[in-house]
This record gives structure tokens, sequence and C-alpha cells, in this order.
């Protein structure tokens, strides 16, 4: 198998020919995605799992779960993807930006009390990088004022916070991405969790064409033939969205769970490899995020604050000499919501750290598969620290 193709090493291919078997019908252990759903629920230990075709679906789920609509006010980070703004805007809502730490990068549970309002339905943490928000705080926020909280881990596989609680395991709803650079993959995709019977029955209507008769648990259309061939069936409920993941898409998913927990530690490993580098280095040209005491990060991207500029460095000339010496290249952090085109005018909420720390974050690419493909980024790391630290 080609260097490209290890992700993808484990039962994909089995459960593939299984579906294409199967012609897509239910077989004796249910479809895909019912084998799925079980599986990422019980991998959390949560009642109910609903898949989607991303992780953007996802978080509109949900929002339409909470009964988030027009005149409501969702609070999310504003260093975050732009998908999360969108999320809000096709619920009918409001998306309120709140400032991020400075030191983890993550929402600022202070700044999110201060931006509540009357008219606030909702918080959407996302847990950026593969780091935990501090939850134990915005959770008590959401008591005090009754909101919902979707929580956005779709960088954020398995991570853990001081007390153990897994991500996405904390607020009423836990949404993932299945993107084809995440932890684990469909190509495309997402899930939710959650152990409101009510919010997964919403959820799944909601992101399956609205049929009244899907239920928190199943999928499943067809049940009862007589009422379904029957002309005097109705058949939906609500008008509604088709989410729904393909059935080729979460055999490749199952798959990719039963290796969850070994690519999550794969990246792991370099993340803490990338820290010793920096740790070595006698100037702080980088400034890693923050992880506190008690936390695991699960390393989607290893995220760090660029301070060449106190040494004469400018971030692009940083970046060009790590692929001059074999690194993968340097992501920058998206421009901050609120300063996207697409939300001029959308959203209210100034967020002066987010906007500042947006022009110097650097991001480096967790998702080597062995030694060998790791020395080559730390060597690469090391050899550009050592050059300006001349």
């Amino acid at each position: 198998m080609s260097d490209k193709g290890w992700k993808f090493s484990g039962n994909e291919r089995q459960y593939i020919d299984e579906t294409l078997s199967g012609a897509f019908s239910a077989g004796s252990s249910g479809t895909m995605n019912e084998r799925l759903e079980i599986a990422f629920a019980q991998k959390h230990n949560c009642k109910y799992a609903i898949t989607a075709n991303s992780g953007t679906s996802t978080l509109h789920m949900a929002l339409n779960a909470f009964g988030v609509g027009q005149g409501d006010e969702v609070i999310i980070p504003a260093l975050t993807v732009g998908m999360c703004g969108f999320a809000v805007c096709q619920s009918g809502a409001t998306p309120v930006y709140a400032d991020v730490c400075q030191d983890t990068f993550l929402m600022d549970p202070v700044d999110v009390e201060k931006k509540i309002t009357s008219k606030t339905k909702a918080i959407m943490p996302v847990h950026i990088y593969g780091l935990m928000c501090n939850m134990e705080s915005i959770e008590q926020i959401a008591q005090n004022n009754q909101l919902y909280i979707v929580e956005d881990c779709a960088q954020c596989f398995l991570a853990t916070d001081h007390k153990g609680r897994v991500a996405g395991t904390i607020g009423h709803v836990g949404s993932w991405s299945f993107e084809n650079s995440k932890h684990m993959s469909t190509g495309d995709g997402g899930i939710v969790v959650t152990n409101d019977e009510e919010l997964a029955t919403r959820m799944r209507q909601f992101g399956g064409v609205g049929f009244k008769n899907l239920t928190a648990t199943s999928g499943k259309v067809r049940i009862d033939r007589d009422k379904f061939q029957n002309p005097n069936w109705h058949r939906h409920n609500i008008v509604a969205y088709n989410y729904r993941l393909p059935e080729l898409c979460a055999a490749v998913g199952l798959a990719q769970l039963e290796r969850l927990d070994t690519f999550v530690n794969l990246r792991q490993t370099i993340g803490n490899a990338y820290l010793k580098a920096i740790e070595k280095s006698t100037k702080d040209i980088l400034i890693p995020q923050y992880v506190p005491q008690g936390y695991t990060h699960s390393y989607y991207t290893f995220g760090a604050l660029f301070n060449g500029a106190s040494f004469g460095i400018s971030w692009e000339e940083f970046r060009h000499k790590y692929i001059e010496f074999g690194g993968d290249g340097i992501y920058a952090a998206w421009k901050t919501v609120n300063c996207e085109p697409a939300f001029k005018n959308i959203g209210w909420g100034d967020v002066p750290i987010a906007e500042k720390l947006q022009n110097n974050l650097m991001q480096f690419t967790t998702n080597q598969h062995d030694q060998k493909e790791r020395d080559i980024q730390i060597n690469a790391l090391n050899h550009t620290l050592n050059f300006f630290n001349r």
C-alpha cells in the first residue's frame, strides 16, 4: 500500500463490499449508518448518534433541534471556520462573536457572558486544533441563563478536560466532522451525539427529509410496507433537509472508527515532538497553544503563536525557510468569522484578541503515519528554529 493509502488500510474495503453486496439494504446487522451510529454513541458513552453528510449539516441540525430561529442569537467564537456562522444564519438566527483566550486560542467564557442578551438561545464552543474549551465555565453560564450548548468537535476527537470528560459529551449536543483532513474521515460527512431523545428525534427528522417515522435511534423510512405503500400515508411532518450520509461513506466511517484511537495517538505523538523541538529553542519564536493542567490534546493540528516579529522575522519568511528545510508548509488561521466578506453586516461583537491572534497563528501538520514522516517535519522545524536563533 502506498503512503497515501495508509489511513484507509483497515476494514474499509470489507465494509464497502458488504454494502455493495447488500444493494444498500439493511442486513441482519443493520445498515452501515446504523452500525456507525451505534458504535460512535457507545464510544462516547452517549445514548444517541445521528450521521450526516457534513459537520456543517450537523451544526444546523443541532440548532434547529434547539428551536433556534428568526430573532434569536447564537454565540460562537470569532476564531473559527466560517461554517459555524453559516449554520447560525441558515437557522435564521444572528451570530454573536465571542473573543478568545490569548493562551489557548479558544472561546473566552468571560466574554461569552458579556455577549448574552435576551435574544441569546445557544452557545457554540468550538474545540479548535484538538483542545477542549473551558466547558466547566461555559456549562455554568448556559445553565444560569437557560441556554443550549452544541460543542463543535470537528477538530477534536477523544480529547478530554481536567475532569476526564470527553469532547462532545458535555453540551446538549456534540458535533463532529468526517471531512478528509480530520482524525477519522469518510471523505465528507459528520455525526452528532446527544443523551436527549427529543433532540435526537428532531435532528434525525430535520436531516432526514422530514420523514415522520424517523426516530432517535432509527433512520429507516420503509418500516411498514402496508403504511408506506398506502396512498393515504402522510410521509413528512416538517419542512426539512436531506443531510443523510451515503451508505458507502458510512461503511468507510465504521472502519475508521475502529482505528480512531490509533489515529489520535499518532497525532499526539508528533504534537508532543513539536513541543520538544520548540522547548529547545533559545528564542521564543513560537509560543505553543497552552494546554491547561489535566487536559489532553488530540492535535488535529499543532497550533502556535508566531512571535518572530519580536526578533525581526516575518511570518512568511519563517514559513518559507521551514519549507526549504523539508517541512510540509505552515497553515495560517482562518480569518475571524466577523472579518469574512460573507458576514459583512451580519452579527455583532468586538473581538480584539481573536483578530490579533489570527494574523500570527501557525498551524503545523500532524497527519504523519510513521516515525520517518514525523522526523521530516521535526527536523525541518529544528533546522528552521536553529537558523533564526543565530
